[in-house]
């Protein structure tokens, strides 16, 4: 296992991190209903990965019902005694509760989603505390002031954020730079080979300012396992056969050539495309870790030989190729001029 310095940290990470949206059995209130993992699995799950190397676990309070996946690792701490070998990253912002209070990222929204995470997870101190989304409503001042008070009473170690757009990216910096606070330490973003758009604004600005990448939904809701092909219905048992409709929203020609190509290269290096995808994402710039979202051994089996996977030039040319997207106003009207944006 490969480690590096995430983001803007001395902290060293796993370039793979566990992703733990899927741990414990939800009720149907629950998006994750009939797609996750039994707290049994979830606990063999995070030993198999501590035994392989992987030091990075990620979930969020909304994962679950009322915190579930939280509760669930607060009692793998309790059983495995391995809270010091993990670094540990959890989010808030999203609705925990009805009413106005219940969601977003307002300084009382915040203070009280990071006592409540502490609680489940049976921890004094979460390492990587992150807004799960920004939040148009709240002033970024309150949110960054709010996080790095954290900080200073040791509740948190670093903050990051999640789904922010660029020109917050910047704002946030601004404010940090100007308040002298800590400032956010990485992006967690969908980044995969079906979904660059963070290429356009948000990984230029990272290169420029340090700023870590952590990637989530790197096989694209599972289109990118190689699991599916064009015209056929989702295998039985699969994620996409479980959430109606997802399959028809990633059904285009560009998708399907990525999908052949990953394919390709996958027999090519006999590994499977899933290993071949998250491969790809550890040689683009500012990823720091992987998030791999898992519900059972095998599928953790199958990711962890990302880790040591270095692909050839010509692979890695042809993937980029086949993924390739339309920049987009001014991006297209600069490469046009300049030959790169």
């Amino acid at each position: 296992m490969e480690y590096r310095t995430l983001g803007r940290t001395g902290t060293s990470v796993s370039t793979l991190c566990l992703g733990a949206m899927t741990f414990g059995e939800p009720d149907e209130k629950s998006f994750m209903h009939g797609v996750a993992a039994s707290e049994e699995t979830a606990f063999a799950m995070m030993d198999r990965a501590l035994e392989a190397g992987i030091n990075f676990i990620d979930t969020a309070d909304v994962y679950g019902n009322d915190g579930l996946s939280e509760r669930v690792i607060g009692r793998w701490f309790q059983r495995s005694g391995k809270r010091r070998d993990v670094v540990l990253a959890t989010k808030c912002r999203f609705r925990m509760f009805d009413g106005p209070l219940g969601t977003g990222a307002s300084r009382r929204r915040i203070m009280e989603a990071v006592e409540a995470s502490l609680r489940r997870l049976d921890t004094d101190c979460i390492d990587l505390y992150q807004i799960h989304m920004q939040d148009v409503r709240t002033p970024e001042a309150e949110v960054l002031r709010a996080l790095d008070d954290l900080v200073t009473q040791g509740k948190i170690l670093y903050y990051g954020c999640s789904n922010y757009a660029a020109y917050r990216l910047v704002q946030s910096d601004a404010l940090a730079e100007r308040h002298g606070y800590q400032g956010f330490a990485a992006l967690q973003a969908q980044y995969s080979l079906a979904e660059r758009s963070l290429e356009r604004e948000h990984i230029p600005y990272m290169k420029q300012t340090g700023m870590g990448l952590l990637p989530w939904s790197p096989l694209a809701g599972g289109l990118l396992s190689g699991k599916y092909r064009k015209g056929e219905p989702p295998p039985p048992g699969t994620r996409m056969e479980a959430w109606k409709g997802r399959l028809e929203g990633f059904d285009s020609p560009r998708n399907w050539a990525i999908v052949d190509a990953l394919r390709a290269v996958a027999a090519e290096v006999e590994a499977s495309p899933a290993a071949v995808a998250l491969a790809w994402l550890l040689t683009r710039p500012t990823v720091d870790s992987v998030i791999i979202g898992v519900r059972d051994l095998a599928q953790l089996e199958a990711n962890l030989a990302a880790a040591a996977l270095k692909l050839p030039a010509d692979a890695l040319a042809r993937l980029d190729k086949a993924s390739a997207f339309e920049p987009g106003y001014p991006y297209d009207f600069m490469g046009r001029i300049d030959g790169a944006w």
